[in-house]
């Protein structure tokens, strides 16, 4: 059972790493630092889109309109913390 939560927790843990990613890139291409027409960057723009947008858009409609502003990464991260540190000390230790 051990190995179930600490396969959970690597999971949340490389999925905290596309939503810091996703929120990187998307800076990156507001700003034009990045070449949208390159091929290679479409792909990596259109992966790290279509693997948060899923998680996001849910706390997107809930979250208040902050004008340019998107902390809903930032609440999401929050969010896997809180899994993450709950599995870790609360449901984890059960089964030792």
């Amino acid at each position: 059972m051990i190995a179930v939560f600490q396969t959970i927790d690597l999971v949340l843990g490389l999925y905290t790493w596309i939503i810091i990613g996703s929120a990187i890139f998307s800076w990156l291409y507001a700003f034009n630092v990045v070449n949208s027409n390159n091929q290679f960057v479409g792909m990596i723009g259109e992966f790290l889109h279509k693997a948060t947008e899923p998680a996001l858009r849910p706390i997107r409609q809930i979250m208040p309109n902050l004008g340019g502003l998107d902390i809903s990464p930032i609440v999401l991260l929050i969010a896997i913390f809180f899994v993450r540190t709950f599995l870790a000390t609360s449901v984890a230790p059960m089964f030792y």
